[in-house]
């Protein structure tokens, strides 16, 4: 093994990553970069490669934070700082790991000694380490939130806070921070996406001549990793000197009220919440000309910028893909170029979200998405006439092909509904899953419920309780002053309760009962909004389908909504209803996650009329598969999608063999489709307070 690390300056192609990364070794203050990218596309290879370019520090001479000698920090832990030695160091890189904890990132005090001898004993954490070097997060988007709240905060106020029982320790914690992830596996929040100044999206080049590039470099890197570095030295040593001269020239740039203004004004165009994308594109545009060796910002410089900055603040909703339009960006650029003295009058231009009538982004793609369907959802396929009754396919009103003749021919996808506010609807009992918002769980957060003995090292200390343990034994301790004699044995600490996320399993039918698309818009609709719900909840999401003769694993289970609502999109419909093999497929899906998570909690969502018809003696077999999750005591919901004017409860029935409850779409409308939680309460879920949603556009 080696701990040469790959040159930057031998990474093919990524140039967005490429800028984005040096402008913040230049400007630190730009707030770090998110590097959105598949997997494979050597994002962690250049942010590795990026510290051995940063200029070396000096660090005061045995103190563990890092303290600068020119300004060392007045509340350093180790300090005060006064006449002391002084060393030179390589900037760190100190990378998270994802699985760890709190006390590990913002280091730990340790109580007992607090309690037992009035000493601070405090052990500095990652954020310490990284101290004026660079904090890497790989897969960043599975981190839990308040970790990740934890190292935002820090990165956005330079200082790191221990708040224990009465006991405080702060330190300066100023680093370049570096997120990667893989949007396949899950999305930031928006308030966390906004943390990061910049975000670039990566993927690996389709030109096979650059592919057989990386290749090769790879190979001579892995044979011989000294001499493949010392090839590309040369070009590493002017690059970093670079860095050293914009970083000083930084200082001397100028932002122009013109540039200032084209900065305003483009961010308001785009409708970016708040001021935070006004700032960092400011210091963006700044860096920028730093980085080309001038003094002064240019048009150019707001424009790449923008394309920096700003993607990840435009999304509105949870499956919105992160982008600008182009041409809004130019447009706003050219209005703004000249100053305000002879500002444009209304008129024929653009309106204030910088598009044409008919929309706020000018009807056109969203951050390159694909358009949106026409007002209220124009039909992508002809409606076909779908009896209720029926469990055939629909009849479409335009000719079918007669080539490859089909018993099941299949309808095509009908529109999702508009997603609207859910209730909240949870798992009955306590879990001890990965934190979130929906069920109750003990947590690392939430409110103290009681206390207990210490499981391994000590964590939130529950004083009243460690009291009340020491208190008996005082006299036979030989106490003789005013102090508590306390011995290991009396610490307790607190057992918090908090929200845990959970896996809601999607069993939809799509056989030709459902294909009738007023009905099918309307239950898309419901599933879309119960997507949503989950993304605010944290939760990780699957999705199985059943339909002619089997059941399909259309979306294993995973924390990316989006790959959900697409996969919901295009579902298509047709043939029989297998509803026990739908069943039984989402059974042996949950055994499997059991045993890659058995602390996460799974919700059944079964989407259906009840009907079955796949094979013989198909409702009883779908009725022996349902009791399979009722023993288990799977929490399960059935949305029931029988509709027209004669009945069968099929699906009510359904629900009382999983032991859960049933909601109606005629029902769905009027209240959303989660309160379905409120019948048969006691054997599947709780309800709790209502959440709230915004209403996708």
């Amino acid at each position: 093994m080696t701990d040469v690390r790959y040159p930057f300056t031998a990474i093919v192609g990524m140039a967005d990553l490429r800028l984005g990364l040096l402008l913040n070794a230049v400007s630190p203050a730009v707030g770090g970069v998110l590097v959105r990218g598949e997997k494979g596309t050597a994002k962690s290879t250049m942010v590795r490669a990026l510290a051995g370019l940063l200029p070396s520090i000096a660090a005061v001479d045995g103190c563990r934070f890092s303290c600068d000698p020119a300004a060392p920090d007045p509340q350093c832990p180790d300090g005060p700082h006064s006449a002391t030695g002084s060393h030179e160091r390589p900037s760190q890189l100190v990378e998270l790991p994802v699985g760890v904890a709190e006390d590990r990132i913002v280091g730990s005090l340790d109580l007992e000694r607090a309690l037992a001898e009035g000493v601070k004993a405090y052990e500095p954490g990652l954020l310490a380490k990284a101290h004026r070097g660079v904090l890497y997060i790989d897969e960043v988007n599975l981190l839990q939130d308040h970790v990740v709240d934890l190292l935002l905060d820090a990165a956005a106020m330079g200082r790191s806070y221990v708040e224990r029982e009465g006991v405080s320790v702060r330190h300066a914690a100023r680093f370049l921070l570096v997120g990667t992830m893989n949007p396949e596996e899950g999305e930031l929040r928006p308030q966390l996406l906004d943390r990061f100044g910049l975000t670039v999206e990566i993927a690996a080049t389709r030109d096979p001549a650059e592919r057989a590039e990386v290749v090769r470099r790879r190979l001579a890197y892995d044979a011989d990793p000294a001499g493949f570095a010392t090839r590309f030295a040369e070009e590493e040593r002017e690059l970093a000197e670079r860095i050293t001269a914009a970083r000083e020239l930084l200082p001397k740039v100028e932002l122009t009220d013109v540039a200032l203004r084209q900065i305003t004004a483009v961010c308001a165009a785009f409708e970016v919440d708040g001021l935070r994308a006004d700032i960092v594109m400011a210091r963006t545009a700044v860096a920028l000309a730093a980085w080309d060796g001038r003094t002064e910002v240019l048009e150019e410089d707001v424009r790449m910028a923008a394309r920096l900055a700003l993607p990840h603040r435009r999304r509105r909703n949870p499956f919105d893909a992160p982008g600008l339009d182009e041409e809004q960006l130019e447009r706003t650029l050219e209005e703004h170029s000249q100053g305000d003295d002879d500002p444009e009058p209304e008129g024929d231009g653009p309106g204030p979200g910088g598009g044409p009538e008919g929309g706020p982004d000018g009807g056109g793609p969203d951050g390159g998405g694909a358009p949106e369907p026409s007002a209220d959802g124009a039909p992508e396929a002809p409606a076909t006439d779908g009896a209720d009754g029926s469990d055939g396919p629909e009849q479409p009103q335009q000719p079918v092909p007669a080539q490859h003749p089909s018993p099941a021919r299949e309808s095509a996808p009908a529109a999702a509904g508009d997603p609207y506010r859910t209730k909240l609807f949870t798992v009955r009992g306590t879990g001890h899953g990965a934190q979130g918002r929906r069920s109750p769980a003990e947590t690392t957060g939430g409110h103290t419920i009681r206390a207990r003995r210490p499981q391994g090292a000590l964590g939130r200390l529950h004083l009243t309780a460690t009291l009340q343990a020491a208190a008996p034994h005082q006299v036979a301790r030989g106490r003789s002053g005013r102090a508590l004699v306390v011995q290991k044995d009396d610490f307790r600490e607190q057992v918090r309760q908090g929200r845990e996320s959970n896996l809601v399993l999607f069993v939809v039918d799509a056989s030709g009962s459902m294909a009738a698309r007023q009905r099918m818009t309307a239950v898309k609709g419901a599933v879309l909004s119960l997507l949503m719900d989950a993304y605010q909840r944290r939760d990780k999401i699957g999705m199985i389908t059943f339909r002619g003769a089997g059941a399909e694993l259309a979306l294993p289970p995973t924390s990316s909504v989006e790959v959900g609502a697409a996969r919901l999109e295009s579902l298509p419909t047709g043939g029989r209803t297998p509803l026990a093999e739908g069943l039984l497929r989402a059974h042996e899906v949950l055994r499997v996650e059991r045993l890659r998570d058995p602390s996460r909690r799974p919700l059944l969502v079964v989407v259906t009329d009840g009907r079955a018809t796949g094979g013989r003696d198909a409702l009883a077999r779908s009725h022996r598969a349902a009791a399979l999750f009722a023993a288990q005591g799977t929490a399960s919901v059935v949305l029931d999608c029988e509709s027209g004017p004669v009945r069968l409860g099929l699906a009510r029935t359904l629900a009382g063999q999983l032991g859960g409850a049933a909601v109606s779409l005629d029902e769905l409308r009027a209240e959303g489709v989660a309160s379905l939680v409120r019948e048969n309460r006691p054997t599947t879920v709780r309800d709790n307070r209502a959440t709230t949603l915004r209403k996708a556009a």
